[in-house]
């Protein structure tokens, strides 16, 4: 139907009064929760290649004593930490869950686990919900969805406040101390402040925006990284009619066989379907019931900051994955009626930036077994270099960087950013060179340090002091007063 001339009329007078209304709004107190007209916006920019954000008011969410950027296996415990030594707790996650690549990741398994503390209190309350078929001291596999509620329990209980769905876009200073961090979210654009901040995005966002120095890889910005991984969910008609490519399916005989035997059967039966998976060691892990994870991709050089760069990989992962089990269920038998139910809501990334801190753990650390008077956890995973390039996974799919690993200290000062004050790294993007990182990236570890930042940070912020003024026989004592070291 064709519009009116009236109908045009009107049409034209209401754009005409909506353009002056909030053109004048704009010149008013109100420019901050309104938005800009395109054309205006564009009017601001000057050249082709780049377009200049008019500036605006953004609402301050809050003010805390500790906010966590980042709700995974580090961020959720520093923030309970942080919450239960009374420190008024905020915890910003990307993802719509709790608990980071544990539960968006799809990770499903926990390494270097026997730690004290929030990772032990953790595995008891999953196995009171029977998250987890085997229970096995030298493995732990557990169900995502229990992880992703019980995190949400603790958090609650804590007192931590958080919000899902957001992401920290852009960080603000006081001279050298980071007073500010600002999110975007279905809720627009917000400014959060805190007297500390801790980044446990995993891939140092926050450190980054606040200007602190950091690398990848072997220095530097730039790859060879380790690669990505996407971890999947399928079940399966009967686990023990697979049990033998299963890791870890039992804990009967000799240790050293519970785990490569069943990859080596495994990768043997993708290569019967006509498939050379892209990660060398293709793994099987049994949840629980029929639930399996499979772990057998490999997306190479990838930026874990380059958003086109992880669209790629996740895409050709997500291809992959579901190649591989296509191919199995055309080999029938027990793979007949395998079925894909879950892919990870984020492809899983090892490494990321490191944040420069006040201390960097390096590989001589862990040849020599380094000891420090501030150490937060001692890590006991070996090093785990996961190949660079699909051609070095032919040859050599893991790698241990040449040392013998001798269990070390990480020091506080590595939770410590350097450049910045008020600013505390937990988990993988804490400061650290390539093959120590190999070592600590795992998740029990990424707990423990969570716990530390969480409580040093409590501290910083109750008695005005920065967090490297904060003693760690002081936080060492709070974190045995909230029962998490002996």
């Amino acid at each position: 139907m064709e519009p009116t001339e009236n109908q045009n009329r009107l049409s034209a007078l209401f754009s005409l009064n909506r353009r002056k209304f909030i053109q004048s709004t704009i010149a008013g107190a109100g420019a901050a929760a309104l938005p800009i007209l395109a054309s205006d916006a564009e009017a601001a920019s000057k050249t082709a290649d780049e377009f200049k954000e008019p500036a605006r008011n953004v609402p301050i969410k809050g003010e805390f004593d500790v906010v966590v950027c980042g709700a995974g296996p580090a961020g959720v415990s520093a923030a309970i930490t942080a919450a239960r030594a009374g420190a008024k707790t905020q915890l910003i996650e990307v993802h719509g869950c709790l608990g980071g690549v544990w539960t968006a990741g799809l990770l499903t398994y926990i390494f270097d686990f026997d730690k004290p503390g929030l990772t032990k209190e953790i595995k008891a309350k999953l196995d009171e919900r029977n998250a987890r078929r085997n229970k096995i001291a030298d493995q732990f596999v557990y169900h995502p969805d229990e992880m992703k509620v019980l995190l949400e329990e603790m958090c609650i209980e804590a007192g931590v406040k958080f919000r899902l769905l957001t992401r920290v876009s852009s960080a603000y200073k006081d001279k050298k101390q980071l007073t500010t961090i600002v999110t975007d979210s279905k809720s627009g654009r917000e400014a959060w402040k805190a007297k500390v901040f801790i980044d446990a995005t995993g891939d140092g966002d926050v450190g980054a925006q606040a200007g602190n120095s950091w690398e990848i890889g072997h220095g530097g910005d730039t790859c060879p990284c380790q690669p990505l991984t996407l971890n999947t969910l399928a079940v399966v008609r009967d686990p023990a009619a697979l049990k033998q490519f299963i890791s870890f399916y039992t804990n009967d005989g000799d240790k050293k066989n519970w785990h490569v035997p069943a990859v080596e059967a495994f990768k043997k039966e993708i290569a019967r379907a006509g498939i050379t998976p892209s990660y060398g060691m293709p793994t099987l892990f049994l949840i629980r019931d029929n639930l399996v994870m499979i772990m057998v991709n490999h997306e190479y050089n990838i930026k874990a900051f380059d958003a086109d760069e992880i669209t790629e990989a996740t895409v050709q992962a997500r291809a992959e994955v579901y190649n591989i089990v296509r191919g199995l269920n055309k080999l029938g038998g027990p793979w007949e009626g395998m079925q894909i139910v879950a892919t990870p809501e984020q492809i899983g990334i090892r490494d990321g930036r490191r944040i420069h801190g006040r201390y960097t753990v390096t590989k001589q650390d862990l040849v020599v077994g380094a000891r420090h008077e501030d150490a937060v956890v001692r890590p006991t995973f070996g090093v785990d270099i996961h190949a660079a390039d699909r051609k070095t996974n032919e040859v050599e799919t893991i790698g241990r960087g040449g040392i013998k690993m001798i269990p070390y200290d990480i020091p506080l000062r590595a939770l410590i950013a350097k450049d910045v004050d008020g600013l505390m790294m937990a988990g993988r993007c804490i400061s650290g060179d390539f093959v120590a990182h190999a070592s600590y990236r795992v998740t029990g570890n990424a707990v423990a340090m969570g716990e530390a930042a969480g409580a040093v940070a409590s501290i910083a912020a109750k008695t005005n002091k920065l967090p490297n003024e904060v003693a760690w026989s002081d936080a060492a004592q709070l974190l045995t007063k909230l029962g998490m070291r002996a």
